[in-house]
């Protein structure tokens, strides 16, 4: 049976009709689709059949151990969802052996239901980064989430779509996004760096070339127009295109038709454009480095990805995908991140953007002497020198916890839209209560002053 697509899906593999329906209730409450299974063959079949963000299960089956089942499809499902195992106080030894075997995590009953949901939460967002997205998901910052929004309206009517940002802020990821909205796998994505051609092959690379056009030329070669019919043209860092070039190529993307060179023959081009470049163009047209015509052909759509520093949010959110990508590479290994090393993070200011955090990232996960990565693995030792910052040893317990609690209450608010109510009883406490923490702390909630 095929995998399917999904979102924030849960598969609970539970016997206990009376536990498995309260977790069913408080798992879809925290917005999650939720699949249950009361046994661990029903839960195989669920998991060969459907891609999940995440596994919820108890150890102790009717029909089979919980955690053999974990092991028999860890050598036999690609792209396994993390396993949350719950045991009762009698089999802790056996979950402590499958984090060992690459199980994510576990509780014991009676567990905090409030900490459940937080884990498989935290399990969830991390995979789904992997799993669901690929080359699809660019964040989960308000400015990202609306770029997500608008490609697939985009991808439905625009022929040519100009991207702009700093190096290594995702403008790439964001042409293959619209791409798999607008053509999917029916057409090619042909990506172009112009930085890296030079000048005097830029010609023969983009149209190709016949037999014997020139010395060397000893066999016909299709050039990247032509591969790219009926599909995407990527064109990075178009700002790098020289001017003699930027007619040629307004000229075919006018008559849709070109020759290569040698030919003679009129060979069709019709793809749809996307540009990017980290240079101000406009800046460039009235400098005279780049042609007004071009620049309106393909300044029809304009989409700013904003450099990592501006949307903090992801900066964390990309943390804890690249981490779960590395795990998943890597069978048998959990990197998981330490919360204060992630205020570290934060408070970076990347300057080469995701690019510079997934090196990151995959460096410390490399040099990590153990599963728990701490700022020695992103920032050798050099804490204060890189973040700028005083959150090296000299913080005290008290401003560390502070720090967490304001991380934590910020998250929950925004997980819940800024709603005060809802993030009150999210939390546990009275609305007053929240009100005078988020005082304390500094945080601004909607509504306040």
């Amino acid at each position: 049976m095929p995998r399917t697509e999904s979102a924030l899906r849960l598969c609970l593999i539970e016997d206990d009709e009376i536990m498995g329906e309260s977790l069913v209730q408080l798992f879809r409450l925290e917005g999650f689709a939720v699949d249950w299974c009361r046994t661990a063959a029903a839960g195989a079949e669920a998991l060969a059949a459907h891609r999940y963000s995440a596994v919820v299960s108890d150890i102790r089956l009717p029909d089979r151990n919980g955690g053999d089942l974990f092991l028999d499809l860890k050598e036999t499902l690609t792209g396994l969802p993390p396993f949350l195992f719950m045991t009762a106080f009698g089999t802790i030894d056996r979950a402590v052996e499958l984090l060992k075997a690459g199980a994510a995590d576990y509780v014991t009953k009676p567990f905090d239901v409030d900490v459940l949901v937080q884990k498989v939460r935290g399990l969830a967002e991390g995979y789904g980064a992997v799993s669901d997205i690929g080359d699809q998901s660019l964040g989960v910052s308000p400015a990202m989430k609306r770029i997500a929004e608008s490609i697939p309206r985009l991808a439905r009517h625009a022929a040519a779509l100009l991207i702009t940002g700093e190096s290594g802020a995702g403008k790439e990821h964001v042409a293959k996004l619209f791409h798999h909205h607008a053509i999917g796998a029916t057409g090619e994505f042909v990506a172009v760096n112009c930085a890296s051609i030079p000048e005097s092959l830029m010609e023969s690379e983009l149209f190709g070339y016949e037999r014997g056009a020139f010395t060397g030329a000893v066999k016909a070669k299709r050039g990247l127009f032509e591969q790219a019919h009926q599909g995407i043209l990527f064109l990075d860092e178009i700002g790098e295109m020289p001017l003699s070039m930027q007619a040629k190529m307004l000229r075919v993307l006018q008559d849709k038709r070109l020759t290569r060179l040698g030919g003679e023959k009129a060979i069709t081009a019709d793809f749809r454009l996307v540009c990017a470049t980290h240079r101000d163009l406009r800046a460039m047209v009235d400098a005279g480095q780049f042609r007004e015509d071009l620049y309106y052909r393909i300044h029809v759509i304009h989409l700013r990805i904003p450099p990592l520093r501006e949307r903090p949010e992801d900066i964390r959110w990309f943390v804890r995908h690249f981490v779960e990508e590395f795990n998943h590479a890597h069978s048998g290994e959990r990197r998981r991140i330490d919360p204060r090393t992630e205020q570290a993070l934060l408070s970076y200011a990347w300057p080469g953007n995701v690019r510079e955090l997934k090196h990151a990232v995959e460096r410390a996960c490399i040099l990590s002497n153990g599963p728990l990565l701490g700022a020695e693995a992103f920032f050798g030792g050099s804490l204060d020198d890189e973040v700028g910052t005083s959150q090296g040893s000299s913080e005290s317990l008290a401003e560390y916890l502070m720090a967490c609690e304001r991380d934590y209450l910020s998250l929950i608010l925004e997980r819940h839209g800024g709603h005060m109510t809802h993030a009150a009883e999210a939390l546990g406490i009275t609305r007053k209560t929240l009100w005078e923490k988020l005082r304390r702390l500094g945080i601004k909630a909607r509504g306040e002053p």
